[in-house]
């Protein structure tokens, strides 16, 4: 059965290993169906909902497209764009502001992560991000969404706008209602110096990750450096409790060849890290360094990436534009 999909990455820049396992390879994957009708969107106006530097912010935009393309997904046949270029974005998130009850909001779990305990003192935008979201998804009737953990009750929400608008404007499937996808035997990246905490650009050491723009030394040497622990590799998974550096690094193992967290330690159980560390580190350089090679060549033309990006937003204007002027006839405007 063919999919509508839309999906979208903040460009924050320095994208490493979470970003690519957690939401691109799934992209990537997605795009190959030809059943499928892709939408992939630098999401730059979620990534103000903090204070950006402006031209930081447009070679962070520039780095995502790269990043995307670098990463096998092809700009002739899905369309990739950034959010700001298409007004219908903004417009339609005012709109279904004026349906969303601030209860739905207050429950919101990201928004108390990211505030923190001074909520007075965080923007708007940042608050209402969930309903932006919202509006980015419904305006292109997308049927699924490729989704991680920390974005599941945001989806919840769209569904339930899409619900609510439906219902009170007695339009029913104007809106489609859509689904998550959730990839199997994936897990949250985590750091690779701290097991307990993300893997995250904004880590002030850059041994905690791997950035897709490493070279194929500093993945060898990242992983060679990784923490783990002095006990060898379990041979099932519920021996792994306590070892929150140890699982994470068979994780990644797992999930950059699409397997389950079993089949690794069938593989490795009773062997010790270094060993092991020396597969990783092999295996992921011969997936990210040629990411990371491309990259840094598309980043150079940056002629060519505003071109993917303006015929990208060309395409996509077309089909929310056209959304956009329908919910205005069922409003009344």
């Amino acid at each position: 059965m063919s999919k509508k999909i839309f999906s979208g990455v903040q460009p924050t820049g320095n994208l490493h290993l979470g970003n690519y396992l957690g939401a691109i390879k799934n992209f990537v994957e997605l795009g190959k169906d030809k059943e499928n009708e892709c939408i992939y969107c630098v999401v730059d106006l979620h990534a103000i909902t903090v204070k950006q530097d402006k031209d930081q912010l447009k070679n962070n935009i520039r780095e995502t497209a790269a990043t995307f393309i670098a990463s096998g997904i092809d700009p002739n046949k899905n369309i990739i764009f950034n959010q700001s270029k298409v007004y219908a974005h903004a417009e339609g998130s005012w709109i279904l502001s004026c349906l969303s009850p601030m209860g739905w909001l207050n429950r919101m779990t990201q928004f108390k992560e990211k505030a923190g305990k001074d909520k007075e003192k965080a923007s708007v935008g940042l608050y209402i991000y969930p309903i932006l979201m919202a509006s980015d998804i419904l305006l292109y009737d997308a049927t699924h969404v490729p989704v991680g953990e920390d974005q599941k009750q945001h989806l919840e929400l769209t569904r339930d706008i899409a619900h609510k608008f439906n219902k009170e404007f007695a339009c029913e499937d104007f809106f489609k209602i859509p689904e998550p996808l959730i990839k199997k035997n994936f897990s949250r990246i985590m750091s690779l110096k701290d097991g307990l905490k993300k893997m995250s650009k904004s880590d002030p050491s850059d041994l905690s990750r791997i950035n897709l723009t490493d070279s194929e030394d500093d993945i060898i040497n990242k992983i060679r450096k990784a923490k783990t622990d002095s006990s060898p590799i379990p041979n099932e998974e519920r021996e792994l409790k306590d070892r929150p550096e140890a699982e994470n690094l068979l994780r990644i193992y797992s999930s950059i060849l699409n397997q389950t967290l079993n089949k690794t330690l069938d593989e490795f159980g009773g062997k010790n890290f270094s060993e092991f560390k020396s597969q990783l580190a092999e295996i992921l350089s011969s997936k990210i360094s040629p990411i990371s090679d491309e990259t840094r060549k598309l980043i150079s033309d940056k002629e060519y990436l505003d071109k993917i990006l303006l015929e990208g937003a060309s395409k996509a204007e077309e089909i929310a534009g056209k959304k956009i002027k329908e919910m205005k006839q069922i409003i009344g405007f």
